[in-house]
């Protein structure tokens, strides 16, 4: 003789295959639409910080700013590296150029699937000495960074890169 369901169980029930429902929908979520929102995300924030540390080219797809020209160092990237950054390794001449040009060449390639994996790989590295030597109380912060550089590192670019459209010529 089974007991008769109640008004708990009855609701239990439905949340369990609500939840199921969810997990289902959630599951079918192509890898190339999420590869794609974190190679775009971790590409903007790099490319951000990267805008900050040079003058005569502004791209700022949000708000639509748009400056080309020959970009070079702006006045204040030295001393951002002299006096806040502070690297133990490197000059804060060479820190700023090599910080700016890996800002902006890595996130345009990681947006655009090229070289997607060396590019998140760089940008990985770059997490990691900001985590370790600049800002080690941010690890939040550069945890989701580094996790969407892993993902990339891991899986690839997804369908919506020119990584994947060089493979298919490639193999043909």
């Amino acid at each position: 003789m089974h007991a008769a369901s109640t008004p708990s169980t009855r609701s239990t029930n439905s949340i369990a295959r609500h939840a199921s429902q969810w997990l289902h929908i959630a599951g079918r979520i192509p890898y190339s639409v999420i590869a794609l929102l974190a190679r775009f995300s971790l590409a903007a924030v790099f490319w951000t910080s990267g805008q900050t540390k040079v003058q005569g080219l502004v791209v700022n797809l949000v708000d639509g700013t748009l400056q080309l020209g020959w970009p070079s160092l702006a006045e204040g990237a030295v001393a951002l590296f002299r006096d806040e950054y502070r690297l133990p390794w490197l000059s804060p001449e060479l820190a700023a150029v090599l910080a700016a040009t890996a800002e902006h060449v890595l996130p345009l390639l990681l947006l655009l699937g090229l070289a997607s994996r060396l590019s998140a790989l760089g940008l990985l590295g770059m997490t990691a000495v900001i985590q370790v030597l600049v800002y080690p109380g941010a690890y939040a912060m550069h945890g989701t960074w580094a996790a969407l550089a892993l993902l990339i590192l891991a899986r690839g670019p997804g369908l919506i890169s020119l990584d994947q459209l060089l493979a298919r010529r490639w193999s043909r």
